[in-house]
């Protein structure tokens, strides 16, 4: 699983995946989206508050 932030909104198994949040998925789908910038790699640091 890869953690992946999602730059369009779609869907994906029944889930509605929205653009700007994270989320897990698997390695293949994660590594496709980001080669096709579907999404992007999380740089797993928190916003500011």
């Amino acid at each position: 699983m890869l953690t992946i932030k999602m730059n369009v909104q779609t869907a994906y198994h029944g889930e509605l995946l929205r653009e700007g949040k994270v989320y897990e998925i698997d390695e293949t789908t994660a590594k496709r989206w980001i080669a096709s910038k579907i999404a992007a790699p999380d740089d797993g640091k928190k916003p500011d508050s």
